[in-house]
């Protein structure tokens, strides 16, 4: 979904668009800005706002019109014009909404054009178990069953009697901080991996939520993708990183000013049996990372390609 306009907080609270790319299954209204859950599941969710210039920028992703699940935000109130983003996987039940929302303040404003700058997706990873539509691949209907928007099956090597929901392979996860991390001065042995306190997925169990990090079970290729909020008056230097630490991406921002701002990154990455993913935060004293009960440091990840030898292999972990 797109939005070509001008939304000025106070005037208008839900984001709406009124440029539609894709609307499978027709569960999301661009006039009210409202995705409605249909088949329970797992979906995930990314949107990037623009800022309109001097005023600041705080959208909100929504659940069920009360329950915040995370933010973009900057504020910045200068002339230049950005963009922020955010992402998280939510589990949905049946008439379960999710729409952003924007601050109910006129200091607050968001900004597209043709260009556009404003964009809001969702998609649905992994369907309930005990949906009772089954296993959707890739949103196909299985034969026999029609649903609004979605297209038949065309891999003739797809046996939707024979495959069934508990053969496929699931791994997802996605959590947020609701506190901040300072950096220290006091030299540590060992970098440690930045730490969460919500989770709002946790499919296989593969992610420790008390060490920060994900463990892969079956081997493919996963997506990752986080958001960090900068704290004001300190720097930004939040890093990807493999098994002992190898680094795979990063996000870095040292504008040491008093105010609040987020950096994102995104990145697929193919791993192996035990493999171990996580992010790690610079540790000296000038860096830190923002959050608050707004949800501002996000991290999610799910297998999107499970290796062949993966689908028959036994699926405990030692």
């Amino acid at each position: 979904m797109e939005t070509k306009q001008i939304i000025l907080g106070g005037t208008q609270r839900a984001v709406t668009f009124d440029h539609l790319l894709v609307n499978i299954g027709e569960d999301f209204n661009p006039e009210t800005g409202t995705f409605r859950c249909r088949l329970p599941g797992a979906y995930y969710f990314s949107f990037t706002v623009g800022k309109f210039p001097k005023k600041m920028l705080s959208v909100m992703l929504v659940k069920n019109g009360m329950e915040v699940q995370a933010i973009a935000y900057d504020g910045y109130q200068n002339q230049g014009r950005k963009v922020q983003s955010q992402s998280v996987m939510v589990s949905l039940k049946p008439m379960n909404t999710v729409y952003l929302l924007l601050q109910d303040n006129p200091h607050y404003a968001i900004y597209s054009n043709v260009g556009p700058y404003i964009t809001f997706s969702g998609y649905l990873v992994y369907p309930d178990s005990t949906s009772s539509v089954g296993y959707l691949n890739n949103h196909l209907s299985p034969p026999g069953l029609h649903l609004p928007g979605c297209p038949p099956p065309v891999d003739a090597y797809y046996d939707w009697r024979r495959r069934t929901t508990s053969e496929e392979p699931r791994s997802a996860f996605s959590v947020a901080r609701t506190t901040s991390a300072l950096g220290e001065s006091r030299v540590r042995r060992e970098r440690e991996a930045l730490k969460f306190d919500v989770e709002y997925v946790n499919i296989g169990g593969h992610f420790n939520i008390t060490s920060g990090r994900f463990t892969c079970h079956f081997p493919g290729e996963y997506y990752f993708a986080f958001t960090v909020g900068k704290h004001p008056r300190r720097a930004v230097s939040v890093k990807l990183m493999m098994g002992r630490g190898e680094v795979r991406a990063m996000v870095f921002n040292e504008d040491m000013s008093r105010q609040r701002e987020m950096q994102s990154q995104s990145l697929l990455l193919s791993l192996k049996r035990g493999d171990s993913v996580w992010l790690y935060s610079q540790q000296d004293d000038g860096y830190a990372v923002y959050s608050n009960q707004g949800r501002y440091t996000t991290f999610s990840g799910f297998l999107v390609y499970p290796d062949g030898e993966s689908m028959n292999r036994d699926r405990t972990f030692p």
